[in-house]
């Protein structure tokens, strides 16, 4: 085994999720709802802790977890989560009464985000995590970008897309997507960008002009 993957492997399973994101994350897999892995959940909570995060936008709910990260890490907040399919909003509702999360930090939209977005404030947000509709995740970022406020972060997991992004070989229409994307973040004078390689990758972005 190599260094990375024996990193890769230590860094996975030293980690412990909480049982009632640890439930979210049965029900996800049992809707075909692929939720976010612990390592990126642990680093949502993370960055929502640090950012003391109040207002936060999610793209793609799928069945809770990555919301309930996310508001494990700024209690504090109000999360706003966007998905067009009933099911797996039903779903989260379900995990976040589980996980005693109040019904006011939390309000779930059905929807498409693309319909949504445009309607939203400017400005009005800590934290917009985008993690649906992968074809249209540089149309997301842009809307994430313009919602968050200076200072605020735009968070795309999965951004690796398995390792495809890396294989200069693959060159579907997802793949090329995050590849633009994290090359147009790295170069962009208007965010900090950062890409973390564990789990499924993480790409941050923290917006520091208007």
């Amino acid at each position: 085994m190599s260094e990375h993957d024996a990193n890769a492997r230590f860094a996975r399973e030293t980690i412990v999720e909480p049982a009632a994101i640890a439930r979210a994350r049965m029900h996800a897999v049992e809707l075909g709802a692929t939720p976010i892995s612990p390592e990126i959940g642990a680093q949502c909570a993370v960055l929502a802790a640090t950012s003391a995060a109040r207002s936060i936008v999610e793209i793609g709910t799928g069945a809770g977890v990555s919301g309930l990260w996310l508001l494990r890490g700024a209690p504090q907040a109000v999360l706003t989560s966007i998905d067009n399919e009933p099911e797996h909003l039903a779903a989260a509702r379900q995990a976040f009464a589980e996980a005693k999360i109040p019904a006011a930090k939390a309000r779930f939209i059905t929807g498409r985000a693309a319909d949504v977005l445009p309607r939203m404030n400017e400005g009005a947000y800590d934290i917009v995590l985008i993690d649906a509709d992968a074809e249209n995740v540089i149309e997301y970022v842009e809307h994430g970008l313009r919602l968050v406020r200076t200072g605020g972060l735009v968070l795309v997991p999965r951004v690796l897309a398995g390792g495809r992004v890396a294989d200069p070989v693959q060159r579907d229409a997802v793949t090329s997507a995050y590849r633009s994307l994290v090359q147009e973040t790295q170069e962009s004078p208007a965010v900090l960008a950062a890409l973390s390689t564990s789990g499924e990758g993480l790409l941050q972005l923290s917006r520091v002009s208007a």
